[in-house]
């Protein structure tokens, strides 16, 4: 007899997960690896470690150890917030009408407001292992920024954000709960950097990319003692902390007996996807289970479904590693839009390789089709959704409506990776009619993929 699914899965603190899970060890096509700008060869630990935390260089170039010890430091400070729970979407299941079984892992349970913590916390705690004054990084919607200024006050590390400049004036109360836990935000592009005030002119009047963020915080980083750059998504070893989220996922819904037929995730840089799809995709790669992966991105910024699998910059400036990855240029300036955290012009390396090789698939959705989703998903479940994770909601929504017509009872799980307190800005101008679609044409996207390096 199968046990009553209660509405929400809690795992006990025991169950925190004690190490993360590496799914490059399992990947018989391993990602392509970073390229020096300069030289275009594979870049060593050493070049990394001018960049990075020299912990995290090792994480980020390990594709063989499967699963990697997390420091007691860091699992009592999960305490505080993991696990997260695993909800059964009972209301919205009725409201749909639909025999799915609908589940999501809710990750703004924490004063961040979202699953950056995950990795914000470990980050911190290596570069204050390694004796450093402090970090530098970029953040689109503030979540990172946020999250990564809460580590950083309490390992007592200097924090330096460069936050898009669009939605540093959308957000001014995400910014300043940066500032309340002591890091200084500056709106990206900016006159304090060489590469900002180049941005700056040949795009005037530009508000801002993640691409040109991580240029004026690596050069930050780069040109002060004692500060290395961390980054919130992309990167190996930020899909390797966040793996914490799937790992937690997997755990409730073995303890009940239940195996999700789709996992639905938002896709900007892969941080909550990679996390959210780690131990399942796990054991795809190994074939001991199937399931169907689905990446949700924004309409406005497609590197999955309309960039091209090659090698290009992390970053607008042109300063950061080479990455080979599903992309649409550095130069790709995404339109103003309310899909903050997810406006990045390039894709996880591991996730781009996953891809291609067909173990997961991919679709776009408008804005206000995400938005409109986001406010059914607040009126039936009672949670203001991110932006971010709304994307994941209206796919969720759709496959459930399938479900309903086909009469086929799929157990869905979708990551929401964060609340959207913050972003009242975006909902205000879609409550008032003002919100607008803008999707790139084919043109405006060949013009920046035809200055891949």
């Amino acid at each position: 007899m199968s046990k009553e699914i209660p509405y929400k899965i809690y795992l006990d603190e025991k169950d925190i997960p004690s190490s993360w899970y590496n799914m490059r060890a399992d990947m018989k096509n391993k990602p392509a690896p970073l390229l020096n700008p300069g030289t275009r060869q594979p870049m060593t630990a050493q070049e990394l470690s001018g960049v990075f935390c020299e912990e995290l260089v090792k994480q980020e170039l390990d594709e063989t150890t499967p699963y990697i010890e997390i420091p007691q430091e860091i699992r009592d400070f999960y305490k505080m917030y993991r696990p997260a729970p695993l909800v059964r979407a009972y209301c919205l299941e009725k409201k749909l009408g639909t025999p799915a079984k609908i589940y999501y892992k809710f990750e703004g349970n924490n004063t961040s407001g979202s699953h950056k913590l995950n990795s914000a916390i470990a980050q911190a705690y290596y570069a204050k292992k390694q004796g450093l004054k402090g970090v530098t990084t970029e953040t689109g919607a503030g979540q990172w920024g946020t999250a990564l200024s809460m580590a950083c006050a309490y390992f007592e590390l200097d924090c330096k954000v460069f936050m898009v400049k669009v939605s540093y004036e959308q957000k001014p109360f995400r910014r300043e709960v940066m500032r309340t836990y002591g890091a200084s935000v500056t709106p990206s592009p900016s006159e304090t950097t060489e590469v900002g005030r180049k941005i700056l002119a040949e795009h005037p009047g530009t508000t801002g990319s993640l691409g040109c963020a991580i240029s004026e915080a690596v050069e930050v980083a780069t040109h002060n003692e004692g500060y290395r750059y961390v980054l919130g998504s992309v990167l190996n070893q930020v899909l390797l902390h966040q793996s914490v989220i799937g790992l937690e996922a997997k755990a409730a819904f073995d303890k009940y007996g239940i195996r999700p037929d789709m996992i639905i995730g938002c896709a900007g840089g892969g941080s909550n996807l990679g996390g959210l799809i780690a131990p399942f995709m796990g054991e795809k790669l190994r074939g001991e289970a199937d399931y169907r992966i689905i990446a949700v991105e924004p309409a406005s910024c497609p590197s999955f479904t309309r960039g091209k699998y090659a090698y290009d910059f992390c970053d607008t400036g042109m300063i950061c590693p080479l990455a080979k990855m599903y992309t649409l240029g550095s130069s790709f300036i995404p339109a103003p839009n309310h899909a903050g955290g997810l406006r990045f012009h390039g894709m996880s390396t591991t996730l781009s390789q996953l891809y291609h090789d067909g173990y997961m698939e991919a679709v776009t959705a408008k804005q206000t089709d995400v938005f409109e989703a986001a406010e059914y998903f607040a009126r039936v479940e009672g949670i203001l959704p991110a932006p971010e994770s709304s994307h994941a909601i209206k796919v969720a929504i759709d496959e459930a409506k399938k479900c309903k017509e086909t009469g086929e009872e799929k157990t869905i799980l979708f990551g929401l990776t964060g609340t959207g307190y913050f972003d009242l800005v975006a909902y205000e101008k879609f409550n008032d009619g003002k919100m607008d679609d803008y999707i790139p044409t084919d043109a405006e996207l060949e013009e920046a993929l035809s200055r891949l390096p």
